[in-house]
């Protein structure tokens, strides 16, 4: 084909003149564009089309600002450069009717025709490297970066960093094009289609949108089978564009590693909120409650986990108790220098309880601050951060929600303020995985101690250190007191420091305890008692005393879901091993290979059943998901409209002015309105309340209830046009309907009135 058009060639196709004029733009040094179209009415076929150059025409007259400082550069001067199409009835085939080829501008050099518009492009290839880069968390100058050096720097690269910047905005705005709340529903599809042991849930309030999420993958249910014993929970902003709260729970492997069993966007930190994240959480973990959970200062938290998880040893962060004491005893910091070790030393290194009362008490006279408001509730809570009583309970070794604010930190590396739902998905993968799977190699020091020889194949590298650790201190202890009887009893004590120890060891069932509770706590044996297995000849240690939680095979076994079912961490590995089985008869049955590979990439047939059963369990489509009221910056509160409104200055006309009295007089005319209205709703509650009580004691007498299901329905229309078109009961503040009420569910004093809402439903 020649390469300069000319009046009257023929192409089959439109697509193929753009390209063919767009190369010789290209070859010539100017870009192209399309100008008008004229289709058929009948058939929406072409019939014409008119291609010009980039530089056609004018711009027209600016509509902003005249005083713009800065305006765009001018980029037409009027080029008359064309080429217009017509479609030739006959042969069906378009033909160039009219070709100008005179510019009146400057062409552009071969140097830097990549740069014209009609030139750029992003490639499929580039597309797929984009979208991979931005899963991974690149910002979009590292990934334009890491593009061109691929392809040998920015001139080859044939697109620029602003097409690279559009090409994510549209594919974000396709992304989102059905909402937040459909997209979000998608995302879960394909995390139950890739694994359908995969657990998601949402909290929909009165107006059936989303404001609370929950989330946990197979490897995260897995996890906690295995260590969910202790557990973390904080929350953090920053990491999503509603600035909604973002709580995880993080726990500790047999490799004292990081690892999440799950995560939570929550629409608000209230006592309802918390509530419902972990009875939703204990549910996704078939009801195992963790020994201990470490949290913050939080009221609402700490109310919410003596609601739902009563029996679990509720204790504090020590690093927030300390930047709560900077707040408040700043000034003993600042002033009186031993404040600080006097204080931390009665968080940490205290083991009795007599010790560590009288060492408070000590404080408080030698700093006179007996009457600090903070430190007398402080002291209230003593049995949730005092060593004395944290000892008692399983912690493995924690103290702090150290492992949240660590995840959080990672997270804020990867996640943004202005990421989509489904983005903020992908980026927390991401880091998920990051966490996973760091496991390291032991070192053995004394390699001729039996005991470190029994373990070194058994625990976990990292906690073969620290039990390293403890048989070297054994070095430093002696044999204070002694006491054989039927129960040999030792007083054990470090050289030259103060502090003794009672160990007490059973010969006859070889069991052994320390007054530290070491190994209560933290699950190792302490150095006291590995003393005294010195001193009795004890080379290896009973087998009782090695924790299946910090061995090495500790994760042997499946896990079941919330629905008993086995859990497979990655589905996809079984298809890999299916397919390494499957290899030699493969080789073999060449005729076969179809069905074979067939059989191999087919996904789980339990998941069409799994997701009809899901699609069916809905009953209520979520329109979207609530957006949070933030306030960036703003250190005042909102103001209402009628303190917005404009007052009037000096000379404004009478008219005007008038206008704003009569506004104003409008206004508390519908504020004394709406008092009335709630006084009639207060007066009403009462018998309303009685009703509801009434009518739940007639229905479970009866297990029908009909006269009381119409003796509710009549009292809430009489209600209705006392209280008007509205339909909340202000006195209440739940929204109850005539539909709700017959819908069923449990209807008691304490629900009715805090409010309940019966329109909360779970996915």
């Amino acid at each position: 084909m020649e390469s300069t058009p000319f009046k009257g060639m023929e192409f089959e196709a439109e697509e193929i003149i753009y390209g063919f004029y767009n190369e010789y733009g290209r070859k010539a040094g100017f870009s192209i564009r399309k100008e008008y179209v004229n289709k058929c009415k009948k058939t929406g076929v072409v019939t014409s089309r008119r291609f010009v150059c980039a530089k056609e025409g004018v711009r027209g007259k600016d509509k902003r600002d005249q005083n713009v400082k800065n305006p765009r550069v001018e980029t037409r001067c009027g080029c008359e450069a064309c080429l217009v199409i017509v479609l030739n009835r006959d042969s069906k085939k378009y033909v160039v009717s009219e070709f100008i080829a005179e510019h009146n501008h400057y062409l552009h050099l071969k140097s830097t025709v990549h740069m014209m518009p009609s030139q750029r492009k992003v490639a499929a290839t580039h597309a797929i490297e984009i979208d991979l880069a931005h899963e991974s968390g690149l910002r979009l100058k590292q990934s334009y970066e890491l593009l061109s050096k691929q392809v040998g720097g920015y001139d080859n690269l044939g697109f620029t960093k602003q097409d690279h910047k559009n090409y994510l905005r549209t594919k974000r705005q396709r992304d989102m094009e059905h909402g937040a709340a459909a997209s979000l529903g998608r995302y879960f599809s394909r995390q139950l289609k890739e694994n359908p042991s995969y657990y998601f849930a949402t909290q929909l309030d009165c107006e059936e949108l989303i404001t609370n999420i929950f989330w946990a993958d197979a490897r995260m249910i897995i996890d906690y089978s295995h260590f969910g014993d202790v557990i973390t929970f904080d929350t953090t902003y920053s990491t999503n564009r509603d600035a909604r709260p973002l709580g995880v729970f993080l726990g500790l492997n047999h490799h004292r590693e990081t690892v999440v069993f799950g995560g939570a966007l929550l629409y608000d930190e209230t006592i309802e909120s918390f509530v419902w994240l972990f009875e939703t959480f204990l549910e996704a973990m078939s009801e195992k409650k963790p020994v201990t959970i470490f949290t913050d200062q939080d009221a609402a938290m700490s109310a919410a986990i003596k609601v739902v998880m009563p029996t679990t040893y509720h204790a504090l962060c020590s690093w927030h108790m300390w930047q709560n004491a900077e707040k408040h005893l700043g000034h003993l910091l600042k002033t009186e220098s031993q404040f600080n070790a006097d204080f931390l030393a009665c968080i940490y290194e205290y083991d009795g309880e007599d010790e560590f009362l009288r060492a408070w008490n000590e404080m408080l006279d030698k700093y006179d601050i007996r009457e600090n408001k903070w430190l007398i509730d402080l002291f209230k809570l003593k049995e949730k951060w005092a060593q004395a009583y944290v000892k008692r309970t399983f912690t493995a070794g924690m103290k702090t929600t150290q492992l949240s604010e660590s995840f959080n930190a990672d997270l804020k590396d990867c996640l943004r303020t202005d990421l989509n739902i489904v983005e903020f998905f992908t980026h927390f993968e991401t880091v998920v995985n990051q966490k996973r799977d760091k496991a390291k190699f032991p070192r053995l020091k004394l390699k001729s101690s039996p005991m470190l020889n029994q373990v070194a194949t058994v625990y976990t590298p990292k906690l073969f250190d620290f039990f390293q650790t403890e048989v070297e201190e054994v070095m430093a202890l002696s044999i204070l007191e002694r006491n054989v009887s039927q129960t040999h009893s030792y007083v054990v004590g470090v050289f030259n420091q103060n502090g003794k120890y009672e160990v007490m060891w059973n010969p006859l069932d070889e069991t052994l305890s320390c007054s530290c509770r070491k190994f209560e706590s933290f699950g190792i044996l302490c150095r006291h008692g590995l003393k005294v297995l010195d001193v009795l000849d004890i080379k290896l240690i009973p087998n009782r005393y090695i924790m299946k939680r910090w061995r090495r095979d500790s994760k042997d076994g499946s896990g079941k879901n919330c629905t008993t079912h086995n859990i497979k961490p990655d589905t996809q590995l079984e298809y890999v091993d299916r397919y390494r089985d499957l290899c030699p008869k493969y080789i073999q049955l060449v005729n076969e290979a179809s069905n074979v590979e067939e059989d191999i990439i087919r996904p789980s047939t339990d998941f069409a059943d799994k997701e009809d059963q899901l699609c069916a369990s809905i009953t209520i489509v979520p329109k979207g998901i609530k957006k949070r009221e933030v306030y960036r910056n703003k250190k005042c509160r909102t103001k209402s409209w009628i303190e917005k409104m404009r007052k009037p200055k000096e000379g404004t006309s009478k008219k005007q002015t008038k206008k704003r009295k009569v506004q104003e007089e409008i206004y508390a005319h519908d504020v004394v309105a709406q008092k009335k209205t709630e006084d009639i709703s207060s007066e009403n509650i009462t018998s309303f309340t009685q009703l509801l009580m009434s009518a739940s004691t007639s229905s479970a007498a009866h297990q029908g209830g009909s006269s009381a299901s119409v003796a509710l329905a009549s009292h809430l229309k009489s209600t209705s046009s006392v209280v008007g078109s509205n339909d909340k009961i202000n006195g209440a503040g739940g929204l109850l309907t005539q539909g709700s009420v017959a819908s069923g569910g449990p209807l008691t004093q304490e629900s009715i009135t805090n409010g309940w809402n019966p329109m909360v439903h779970n996915l």
